[in-house]
């Protein structure tokens, strides 16, 4: 099968991030098969040509590779397994787990389906909605080079792939991703507000290090939701924490100490704790500020 041969694409979760980036694979002339729990969400995507099924093993039988945006790795392993979804798939065809998941749980899955005779990558993805919309997501995979060649066709009509070792690498650049994002969120309020608190405007503090040393995609993209006070959800707070907390269950588990990401995963359990957990992770600011009786 060549690199722009049509494949037959099961996208299991169709949620804020799994309904563009299906659209985007309809788009790119693949016949794509879609599940969700809530079939409801999933249904619009009849209109760009996907075919909704109501159970999880039909979208999968006849699938070339099988895509899971799934909310974390227990339901990963509740929908393959539990439900009989990886035992529908055919051997030789290839599951992309394109969540985030705990590394130690993607590779447990990838041991698991290879004794299915099915193939497994684990390539979790960065950019939020804005990337899977226009498909420019930074995607990480782990896995056999050869799986990684098969699934060129999929990942280059949702963004930038790159290998970065064998299973559980993929999740492992994520939480690395996750760690530096969560962390310099956290930088960026704190640093705000500091200056407001101090009497400087917030907007032009911003536009002033903006283009030096201390400039970031975060600080331009985030920084500007936090002058605008915008915390619509794109990536939510609660997920954020769920990441923190994946790392440093990993960070645990191979022996490495990461006190930064353990005082972050504080200050965001504190958030969530406070109710801000369906705010766009940007949302640290709002505990932060109100640590200083700022509104």
């Amino acid at each position: 099968m060549t690199a722009t041969s049509p494949l037959q694409i099961a996208v299991l979760g169709i949620g804020m991030m799994g309904l563009p980036m299906a659209r985007r694979l309809c788009e790119a002339g693949h016949q794509v098969h879609v599940w969700n729990r809530t079939r409801a969400k999933a249904e619009p995507l009849a209109a760009a040509g996907a075919t909704v099924h109501g159970q999880a093993a039909d979208a999968v039988r006849q699938a070339d590779i099988t895509i899971s945006m799934l909310e974390n790795g227990p339901v990963v392993a509740e929908v393959l397994f539990a439900q009989g979804t990886a035992a529908a798939m055919r051997k030789g065809s290839l599951f992309i787990d394109m969540a985030s998941i705990q590394p130690r749980e993607a590779r447990d899955h990838a041991s698991r389906l290879g004794e299915l005779g099915v193939a497994h990558l684990d390539a979790p993805v960065s950019g939020g909605t804005v990337g899977a919309e226009a498909g420019s997501l930074a995607i990480m995979v782990g896995g056999k080079a050869a799986d990684y060649q098969r699934a060129l066709p999929v990942f280059m009509a949702l963004g930038r792939p790159t290998h970065v070792g064998p299973h559980g690498a993929g999740q492992l650049a994520k939480l690395a991703n996750q760690m530096i994002v969560g962390i310099t969120i956290g930088a960026v309020a704190e640093a705000l507000l500091f200056a407001a608190k101090g009497g400087a405007d917030m907007a032009k503090v911003r536009e002033a290090i903006a283009g030096g040393f201390a400039d970031s995609r975060i600080l331009q993209l985030h920084g500007q939701r936090m002058v605008e006070r915008d915390f619509a959800p794109r990536g939510r707070m609660n997920v954020q924490l769920k990441d923190m907390r994946n790392a440093l269950t990993t960070a645990q588990e191979i022996g490495f100490d990461a006190p930064v990401t353990a005082l972050f995963e504080s200050l965001y359990a504190q958030g969530v704790e406070h109710g801000l957990g369906e705010l766009d992770h940007s949302g640290l600011f709002v505990e932060l500020a109100s640590r200083n009786a700022m509104q």
